[in-house]
């Protein structure tokens, strides 16, 4: 019922994740992501949050993203139904596409990224979606909108069969705030993520972000 795309940004190491969805609140279901540990995509016909909480687990303790892919749908006797993408702070990507879920599914792994989705209208949807982000890499553009145009490709592609309804973009950095925008039921999600994400990378609230603290930097004010 959603596609997603996990990267790393190669200029500024910042990790990133973005999915939308025709059901509801696709940020809370489906992204997770940590500075410290990498990013996180859990969605199918029966997604599993859990996986989403232990994959940072394992990826925090120095586990791979091939190794902790394996091990989560290893223990899980419902995997067939259930999508896993995973990031490693290394830019290592993995991901498992349970036979189960609804068609179109699948998943592309590449340098530094992994693209899933499942319920989708078409196979055009995740290539559209890759060809986007590689499109955008060559134009060297901010890194969010890249996430943001990926999505839009995967929309434009066909989305998800049922339409798009809830949209989500999250990015985090040792150096810098988390960013982490959702928008949960909307006619049009997409172009209302966009809008917030404007607001968000501009002032006078870009400002005020410069002085929350980090990882890196965690008494700043």
């Amino acid at each position: 019922m959603t596609f997603s795309i996990l990267a790393r940004d190669e200029e500024s190491g910042a990790i990133g994740c973005a999915a939308a969805t025709g059901n509801l609140a696709v940020g809370a279901w489906v992204l997770r992501a940590s500075a410290k540990a990498g990013a996180v995509a859990t969605q199918g016909f029966s997604v599993s949050p859990l996986w989403g909480d232990d994959a940072l687990i394992h990826l925090g303790k120095g586990a791979s993203a091939r190794d902790t892919v394996e091990r989560l749908t290893a223990a899980d006797s419902g995997r067939d139904r259930r999508q896993l993408s995973v990031l490693d702070c290394s830019g290592g990507v993995a991901a498992w596409t349970g036979s189960a879920n609804t068609d179109h599914k699948g998943q592309i792994e590449g340098r530094g990224y992994v693209i899933a989705g499942n319920w989708l209208a078409s196979e055009a949807v995740l290539g559209e979606m890759e060809a986007a982000f590689q499109s955008s890499a060559e134009k060297r553009a901010d890194f969010g909108r890249r996430l943001l145009d990926t999505l839009a490709a995967g929309v434009a592609a066909g989305s998800d069969s049922r339409g798009t309804l809830s949209a989500a973009i999250k990015i985090v950095h040792p150096q810098r705030a988390p960013l982490d925008l959702r928008v949960d039921y909307d006619q049009d999600p997409l172009e209302r993520l966009n809008t917030i994400y404007d607001l968000a990378t501009t002032e006078p609230y870009a400002s005020w972000i410069n002085v929350v603290p980090t990882l890196e930097d965690p008494h700043r004010c």
